[in-house]
């Protein structure tokens, strides 16, 4: 009896080193797991969806609904459906967002036109943010601020446009989710593919970017499934256990998932565009040793 803790100490310590010699030997024997292992560590997953969540909830959705109030009803009602599908709200939850949108559109004259393009410029640290997760992700260096600062600005317009109306679209105009989906990969994928070719300011070609798109337009659509299973169950516990506060705490929770959804298709994107075949295809480099020693 003695020994029975030594000997399960030490059969520990050898399924470690089997690991830790599978873990070294799996990239050179899979070159697309490692290039990807090493991509993730690099960029920093976690840190930039963190990022990416924390300006979309303090800077972009408050533009968002200060574009809802001076716009028509119309677009003001797309903007609460979105937020609906994508966050889950209902109930108390959605009244209170309805409720926000009808009393800012009563105001919008004390508002004034000032107060939304600040709001609206305060907004594209979002746009700046996923700039730096995109040059990340390629590994190149930051654009000056005279060659971006236009791109930020048309960035978060041609997205604020598109979410207003991506309710219909999810919901195929109408046909429901045989059409639904589809049209969702389709449009997810062309404006990811647009927004790493702006956002890059043309530094990497078209094609190269595309594996990327594809793979941000299957994360759209399935976190876009999952939200309407688990979201609302999730916002009105959360709603129940902490008020108003709760719809806060759910919201950008969902935020991060999103976004590094959104950052790993990005970032996974790059080394299968690198991967030989695909590369030869797609005109771009290929990987074999250090990235960034040359050009796309």
């Amino acid at each position: 009896m003695s020994g029975h803790p030594g000997g399960r100490k030490e059969r520990w310590k050898r399924r470690s080193a089997e690991a830790a010699q599978f873990a070294r030997v799996l990239p050179e024997q899979v070159p697309l797991v490692g290039r990807a292992l090493g991509q993730l560590l690099r960029v920093n997953l976690l840190d930039c969806a963190t990022r990416l969540a924390a300006q979309a909830f303090l800077s972009a959705l408050p533009a968002l609904f200060v574009l809802a109030v001076f716009a028509p009803a119309a677009i003001r009602d797309g903007v609460v459906t979105t937020l609906r599908q994508e966050l889950g709200l209902q109930g108390s939850a959605q009244q209170s967002v309805q409720q926000l949108l009808d009393t800012g559109k009563e105001s919008e004259t004390g508002f004034g036109v000032i107060g939304a393009v600040v709001t609206l410029l305060s907004a594209t640290a979002l746009s700046r943010a996923m700039q730096r997760v995109c040059e990340r992700c390629w590994e190149l260096p930051k654009s000056g601020t005279r060659l971006a600062a236009w791109r930020w600005l048309v960035w978060l317009l041609i997205w604020v446009v598109a979410l207003t109306f991506q309710a219909p679209v999810r919901d195929g105009f109408g046909q429901g989710a045989w059409l639904g989906i589809p049209l969702t990969y389709l449009t997810s994928g062309a404006m990811w593919w647009w927004t790493q070719h702006l956002l890059l300011a043309g530094r990497v070609r078209w094609l190269p970017l595309l594996p990327g798109a594809l793979l941000c337009a299957a994360g759209v659509v399935g976190l876009g499934v999952a939200a309407r299973v688990y979201l609302p169950h999730a916002m009105s516990r959360s709603v129940t256990q902490f008020g108003p506060y709760g719809v806060v705490f759910t919201g950008l929770s969902w935020l991060i998932v999103l976004f590094a959804a959104l950052t790993l298709a990005i970032a996974l994107g790059r080394v299968v565009s690198e991967e030989p075949p695909m590369a030869e295809w797609l005109g771009s480099r290929t990987a074999p040793g250090r990235w960034g020693s040359d050009r796309f």
